[in-house]
């Protein structure tokens, strides 16, 4: 059984090992952040728990290549990102609901939120306008500016995922800061 403290990388060594429970303890921990990351490019609920899954197979099956002294994500990030980009080419119309249906729907507040009912209103109403301006966003973008502003990654985490200088991701990261303030100062 794997203690509940154990790092990352031990995980990893015993996954390498062969360890089924090491395995599943690594999907477990980053099942929701991978299909959190899916679902923000793909905009997609079915699709992004397919990315998900088979990010996560893909991670196991690529983990000898894994560099253990560094952090899972971003490595884990790139393929979430490759798998979604390679659906996309795929596949042209979306079969399940979009991103839009879930938003329209509402976005459920945390159980026991102290906001009065219209400021919960506004911020829903908020987050709508964002995600909108978001998806109007071109890919490059959109996909830094989730990764930043809602996966919480560092600049040199970003680069590792897009494969691309640090300079290039702040860079990117200004720009795509600057359009979506416009878009959302246009709405």
């Amino acid at each position: 059984m794997v203690e509940p403290q154990v790092h990352d990388a031990d995980l990893v060594r015993l996954t390498r090992g062969g360890d089924r429970e090491a395995t599943n303890e690594l999907a477990r921990r980053y099942r929701a952040p991978a299909f959190r990351f899916a679902l923000q490019l793909t905009g997609n609920r079915a699709d992004a728990q397919d990315v998900a899954q088979e990010s996560i197979l893909r991670f196991v099956e690529t983990i000898d290549r894994f560099d253990d002294r560094r952090p899972i994500q971003p490595w884990l990030f790139r393929i979430v990102r490759n798998k979604a980009f390679d659906l996309g080419r795929r596949q042209r119309v979306r079969r399940a609901e979009s991103l839009d249906e879930l938003l329209d729907r509402g976005v459920p507040e945390p159980i026991g939120t102290t906001a009065s009912p219209s400021t919960r209103l506004e911020q829903s109403e908020l987050r709508r306008r964002v995600w909108s301006a978001l998806r109007s966003l071109p890919d490059k973008q959109r996909e830094i500016l989730v990764l930043r502003e809602y996966q919480d990654l560092a600049y040199s985490e970003i680069a590792e995922v897009l494969g691309v200088p640090t300079g290039t991701v702040m860079s990117r990261l200004h720009r795509a800061r600057t359009a979506l303030r416009e878009l959302l100062l246009e709405s």
